[in-house]
C-alpha cells in the first residue's frame, strides 16, 4: 500500500522510497512507528549519535501525521482547567509552555533544515460563532499573563472583513503559530536522520516484539531488530502488539477535502492566508493552499471509517453553510486518516516499563505537541530531563473498547447538539 490519495501526497516533494527490513539488526534504540512522534524521537537521537533504527507499516507519514490539516499552535484538545485539576496549577502551567516549545521546536527544525517544501505560513485564527468577545478577550488577557504569550483580537467586523460569513463574531489570531504541509516536514526530518546515522525501514509492519528482556526484540516478515530500548509511537493504527498500550486508546477518524482550483471565487469568502479553527467543541478548521487557488477544509470524526466521499459531501455542506458564495466550488479530493485519543483526551509519553516507551494519544492536539513528545521521549532516553513525567498523570488508563468507542461517538453528537442550540440563543 503507498500513500492514500490526499492533497499532500500531490504535492509531496520527494517520493523516494526506502527498503523494507532484512535480516537481522542491531541498534540501540528501535522505534515503531514514522509518524511525527516517531521521526522526531529518531531525529534528536541521532543528533546525539545514538544508534536508532525506525520500523514503519507502510510509509513515513502513511498516517495522521502526514494527512492532517497541517497546524502548528499551542494548547491541548482538553482545556486548561481540566489539565490543572489532573496535575495542579504548576504543572499546568509547564505543560501548557511545553506545547508553546513544540511551536518553536518545529519552526526552528524547517528552519535549520531548510525545509522551503514544508511552506510554513503565519497565522491561525480562533473564531467564534456566537457573540462572545469578553471571553476571548479574558482568555487572551490570561496567556499575556501567565505565559507573556500575545495574542490579537478582532472584533465582528474585524473579523467578517476577512472572513465574509454571518456565521462569525470575534477571533483570537495568534501571530506566531503556523500551518504547513506536514508531510513534506515529516520526510526532510527522515532524511535528515538518515543523513545522521539513523536507519529508517518501510513496508516493515511489527508482527511480534519481546519486550521483556533486557534486550528488546521487534520482528517484522522480513528480519528483527535487537535494541536495548523500543518506543511505541503508532498512534491511531496501533494493533495489538502490545496490549496494554492498544486498550488505552480509541482510533477516531477525521476527514478532509481539497476544493477544486478556484482563486477568484474563494477571495469572494475568504480574504486572509491565515489557517482558520472555530470554537465549536466539534468544529471546522481549514486554510486555503496553493497562493489561495484552493481551499483545504477539515472536520467531523468518526469512531469508524466511514466512506471520505460521503464525509465529503458533509463537509461540503459545512463551507457553503458557512459561505453561501461558494456554492459553485466544486470538491475535487477527500480523505480520512485515524487518530488516537486517550480517555482524559491528553497525550500519552513516558516509559511504560525499564526501555520500554511509549509517545502516543495525540488527535487533536496538534503538529507541535506531536513533536514536542517525540523530544521528551528522546531526553528521557538520553537523560537530559525527566520532563516526560510531566504527563504522568494522563496514562495509559483502559479506553473502554467498544464501549468507549460507542461513547465516544454518543459524546460527539452530544456535543454537536450543543454546539448548535449555543449559536441560536446566542
Amino acid at each position: 500500500m503507498t500513500y492514500p490519495d490526499t492533497y499532500y501526497r500531490r504535492t509531496m516533494a520527494n517520493g523516494a522510497e526506502r527498503p523494507a527490513l532484512s535480516g537481522a539488526v542491531d541498534c540501540d534504540t528501535v522505534i515503531v512507528g514514522g509518524g511525527l512522534a516517531g521521526l522526531t524521537t529518531a531525529l534528536q537521537l541521532a543528533r546525539a549519535g545514538v544508534s536508532v533504527v525506525v520500523l514503519e507499516a507502510e510509509r513515513i507519514g502513511f498516517g495522521a501525521s502526514g494527512r492532517n490539516g497541517g497546524f502548528v499552535s499551542p494548547g491541548f484538545a482538553t482545556g486548561g482547567d481540566a489539565i490543572a485539576r489532573a496535575t495542579g496549577k504548576d504543572a499546568a502551567q509547564k505543560i501548557h509552555r511545553l506545547s508553546i516549545e513544540g511551536v518553536n521546536f518545529v519552526r526552528d527544525t524547517i528552519r535549520d533544515l531548510g525545509i522551503a517544501d514544508a511552506k510554513p505560513q503565519p497565522g491561525i485564527m480562533s473564531v467564534l460563532r456566537y457573540d462572545g468577545g469578553d471571553s476571548l478577550k479574558q482568555y487572551a488577557d490570561q496567556l499575556r499573563r501567565d505565559y507573556g504569550y500575545e495574542l490579537e483580537y478582532f472584533g465582528t467586523d474585524a473579523v467578517r472583513s476577512r472572513l465574509k460569513s454571518k456565521r462569525y463574531f470575534q477571533a483570537l489570531r495568534d501571530p506566531k503559530a503556523f500551518h504547513m504541509h506536514p508531510l513534506n516536514y515529516l520526510r526532510a526530518v527522515a532524511a535528515e536522520t538518515e543523513r545522521l546515522g539513523g536507519r529508517i525501514y518501510e513496508k516493515s509492519a511489527v508482527t511480534r516484539c519481546d519486550i521483556d528482556g533486557a534486550e528488546k526484540w521487534a520482528t517484522t516478515a522480513g528480519g528483527t531488530v535487537k535494541a536495548r530500548r523500543i518506543v511505541f509511537t503508532t498512534g491511531g493504527y496501533t494493533g495489538s502488539l502490545v496490549g496494554k498500550l492498544n486498550r488505552s486508546y480509541l482510533p477516531i477518524a477525521t476527514y478532509v477535502m481539497l476544493t477544486e482550483e478556484a482563486p477568484e471565487l474563494i477571495r469572494e469568502a475568504i480574504a486572509t492566508r491565515d489557517a482558520i479553527g472555530d470554537n465549536r467543541r466539534a468544529g471546522d478548521y481549514y486554510r486555503v493552499v496553493e497562493d489561495g487557488k484552493r481551499i483545504l477544509w477539515g472536520g467531523r470524526i468518526t469512531t469508524r471509517a466511514a466512506s471520505p466521499a460521503a464525509l465529503a459531501q458533509e463537509l461540503r455542506r459545512e463551507m457553503t453553510g458557512t459561505y453561501p458564495q461558494l456554492k459553485e466550488l466544486k470538491t475535487e479530493l477527500a480523505w480520512s486518516g485515524l487518530m488516537s485519543y486517550a480517555r482524559h483526551l491528553m497525550p500519552q509519553i513516558g516509559e511504560m516499563q525499564p526501555g520500554v516507551w511509549h509517545c502516543t494519544a495525540f488527535g487533536g492536539h496538534g503538529l507541535n505537541t506531536t513533536a514536542i513528545g517525540g523530544k521528551l521521549v528522546a531526553e528521557g532516553i538520553l537523560g537530559q530531563s525527566d520532563r516526560y513525567k510531566l504527563f504522568k498523570p494522563f496514562g495509559l488508563v483502559w479506553a473502554g473498547g467498544i464501549a468507549g468507542l460507542a461513547t465516544a461517538q454518543l459524546t460527539y453528537w452530544k456535543l454537536q447538539a450543543q454546539d448548535w442550540w449555543r449559536e441560536r440563543v446566542a
